[in-house]
């Protein structure tokens, strides 16, 4: 990769270019629905969300929740998403994003940054460890739609 990564905030207006990141990640939002999600959160300040630009093109994002939690001193910020473009993974951008989330996350006071991932996503857990992460927990989720209906 031969320009410079530039990594500045989401805008309403990169709604096409989240849409064909997140395809990477195996979602098929329409340009919309993203519009829509990022409309939910305007201000920003809970749910900071950034895009890598390479060469003029969106070639990544991060998005981040900062949150109080009970039992720990200071807020958490956990990486909601991070996506690298196929074409410009392996360049850094990777890497700047998640210098970015954590800077983001030490100037709302955060004392942790944490993610989930799936699984199936070794090479995305391999990555996390190689930048320091460790794998401290294990996530449990229970799907809320139609819950009430079956109980």
């Amino acid at each position: 990769m031969s320009s410079t990564v530039q990594i500045r905030p989401i805008a309403v207006a990169d709604a096409p270019a989240i849409t064909r990141l997140m395809q990477g990640l195996g979602f098929d939002h329409s340009v919309e629905e993203i519009g829509r999600r990022l409309a939910m959160a305007p201000d920003r300040a809970s749910d900071p969300a950034l895009v890598a630009e390479a060469e003029g093109q969106a070639a990544g994002l991060i998005a981040l929740h900062i949150a109080p939690m009970l039992f720990y001193p200071k807020p958490i910020a956990r990486i909601t998403t991070l996506v690298v473009d196929v074409a410009t993974r392996r360049h850094g951008i990777g890497r700047a994003l998640v210098e970015a989330a954590v800077a983001l996350a030490e100037e709302a006071g955060c004392d942790t940054l944490e993610l989930t991932t799936a699984l199936h996503r070794e090479e995305a857990q391999a990555f996390y460890r190689a930048l320091g992460f460790d794998c401290t927990s294990f996530r449990m989720a229970l799907r809320l739609q139609g819950i009430t209906a079956a109980r």
